[in-house]
């Protein structure tokens, strides 16, 4: 991994990756009061088919070094994603803002999907892997997720870069 200080000219500290994904791991609910400054917002970018960006809220866990996240087929994310897999996600927490740049792609894996249903229900999402193996359901989820079932992607990660909100402040940009 390779680490810019995009604050040096402030004399301002580079900051730790390390520290980033701790905060990380604490959760990024949605839910109102439980962020900064009353909730995390994370929002996704994909590319349009005529090269115009769409940009759509989206819930997100990070687990295993990567942004994870759901949404069903139809939807112009999926879409977007199935054509070209590179993506945008950023994100605000109390600590620092996050921009995160790479590829999303679609996890069919039942396994894999089996294991990010029970993280998401141990969230509190009672969401369930659906007949197929590939995708997962439940009675409700986010209006832009689509109908179900949703089908399970991972955000893989090219370049991240964060600007702390806090003292003593900073900005670091990291390749992956």
């Amino acid at each position: 991994m390779d680490a810019t200080n995009l604050a040096d000219l402030y004399g301002l500290p580079l900051m730790e990756w390390a520290a980033i994904e701790t905060r990380l791991h604490a959760g990024i609910p949605q839910a109102p009061g439980s962020g900064g400054p009353n909730r995390h917002t994370c929002w996704l970018s994909t590319i349009n088919s005529d090269g115009s960006p769409h940009v759509t809220g989206i819930g997100t866990l990070w687990t295993d070094g990567a942004f994870w996240f759901e949404t069903g087929e139809r939807t112009r994310k999926a879409r977007n994603l199935a054509r070209d897999p590179r993506c945008v996600l950023s994100l605000a927490t109390e600590d620092f803002d996050l921009v995160i740049e790479g590829d999303a792609h679609r996890i069919t894996d039942p396994a894999t999907v089996a294991t990010m249903a029970q993280r998401w229900a141990s969230e509190g999402w009672p969401v369930e892997v659906d007949e197929t193996g590939q995708a997962i359901t439940a009675e409700y989820s986010a209006p832009s997720a689509g109908p179900p079932p949703w089908h399970v992607y991972r955000l893989s990660a090219r370049t991240a870069t964060a600007l702390a909100t806090i003292e003593p402040g900073g900005a670091t940009r990291w390749r992956f």
